[in-house]
């Protein structure tokens, strides 16, 4: 699985779901939003790494545990 990719999904889903788990949806709704992802790392291009790294960091601050665990 593309990190950026997950990244991106997770961030679009947590936009619109606030109330539901990334990690406990069903993969059909993830795969959907990896998609939407997909599309929108595509249309960005160049400015995709600016996204990344801000998605990045509100991602460490949210959950500092998989900051930690990445390391």
């Amino acid at each position: 699985m593309d990190y950026q990719v997950e990244l991106v999904a997770r961030a679009f889903f947590e936009a619109e779901h606030d109330d539901f788990l990334w990690d406990s949806e069903a993969e059909l709704v993830r795969e959907e939003f990896r998609e939407y992802a997909r599309n929108a790392i595509s249309l960005l291009d160049e400015d995709i790494g600016v996204l990344l790294l801000a998605l990045q960091r509100a991602t460490a601050e949210e959950h500092p545990e998989r900051s930690r665990a990445a390391a």
